[in-house]
């Protein structure tokens, strides 16, 4: 008896069976805007004035976050220094209250703040190093060299 009620419900064909795909759309575009919201977009504003040099090995960094942006030009003896917005640093103080004002919000969101230090390439090395100086005083002692890379 068990059999026969077997064989008659699975031997009708006419009763074919489909899945309803609309649930699982709704949930790939569910995902979809969930993944989108909480992407951060991360974006350098560069200085089209300063002119990076050029480096045979560079590496394209692959974490953004964190960065503290600060332009180094070397055209004067004293060089001079603005941070990501264009606005001009004056002194070590205002470089060092810069890196502090950014290290807390960096901290704040989680992020490990690092130097961003894109460097003229007419600027000589001593104005890098007073912007490090300046940034290690705010706390900050992970510095990335902005330059341009080349096919190897």
């Amino acid at each position: 008896m068990a059999s026969s009620k077997l064989r008659d419900s699975t031997s009708s064909g006419e009763d074919d069976l489909k899945i309803d795909m609309s649930p699982m759309i709704d949930m790939v575009f569910l995902l979809l805007l969930f993944f989108l919201v909480n992407a951060t977009i991360i974006v350098v504003k560069q200085d089209p004035n300063v002119n990076p040099p050029v480096a045979f090995n560079s590496r394209v960094a692959k974490d953004g976050n964190g960065r503290i942006v600060v332009n180094v030009y070397g055209g004067d003896k004293e060089g001079s220094f603005t941070n990501e917005a264009k606005q001009p640093l004056e002194d070590d103080e205002a470089i060092t209250t810069l890196v502090k004002e950014q290290k807390e919000k960096n901290d704040l969101l989680g992020y490990t703040s690092k130097l961003h230090l894109r460097g003229d390439r007419d600027a000589v090395f001593k104005f890098s190093r007073k912007v490090i100086k300046a940034a290690a005083k705010g706390g900050v002692d992970q510095v990335v060299f902005a330059v341009y890379a080349t096919d190897k």
